[in-house]
């Protein structure tokens, strides 16, 4: 007879960012770790944790966002669990969702905060563009800055290494040097 597990499911949006603060002080059996954006479901890690939980087992989450970045999302995922007969923890909001009881409060509270969040990110996103915009049109704005040596890119062309071993020699893409070589072009 199999013991009912404790999964984890920890995710951030990048490979710079930390995952120690989520879920640091919960206990688990097992845990799925994603650096990777929530942008859809397509996260390797997720489909892992969805393919190794069981009936019985609790997957636990530090908050909503971690788990789906849309409602739509939130609500497949939990109902996806569920249907497995996998209960859900939302640490931070405080919700549980188990598989066999349906409590209509939590799967309000469930959609309005997803609704929420989903919300939020929209709005952040928005005023990023709009800050963007207002710093391009005072001449701020000069976009991250470059990770590609040109000159360097330019040099090895003119001494006559190929476009792609260019691209294999400095880690970028085939295209990202022809377009290096095209501005270089336009310039002279």
């Amino acid at each position: 007879m199999s013991k009912h597990q404790t999964v984890a499911y920890i995710r951030v949006s990048s490979v710079q960012q930390n995952t120690d603060r989520q879920l640091f002080d919960v206990e688990r059996d097992k845990e799925f770790i994603e650096k990777v954006s929530a942008k859809d479901t397509e996260r390797p890690q997720l489909k892992a944790m969805l393919e190794h939980v069981r009936e019985g087992d609790t997957v636990v989450v530090h908050s909503m966002d971690r788990l789906a970045r849309n409602t739509k999302d939130l609500l497949e995922i939990v109902e996806t669990l569920k249907a497995k007969g996998v209960s859900v923890k939302f640490i931070k909001e405080n919700l549980a969702f188990t598989a066999d009881t349906d409590n209509s409060m939590n799967n309000l509270l469930l959609t309005l905060l997803g609704a929420v969040a989903q919300f939020e990110r929209e709005l952040m996103l928005e005023r990023q563009r709009e800050g963007i915009e207002a710093a391009k049109a005072k001449g701020k704005f000069k976009g991250r800055k470059a990770t590609i040596d040109s000159d360097a890119i330019i040099r090895d062309i003119a001494g006559g290494l190929s476009v792609r071993k260019t691209a294999s020699k400095h880690g970028i893409a085939v295209s990202s040097v022809s377009r290096i070589i095209k501005k270089s072009k336009e310039t002279q």
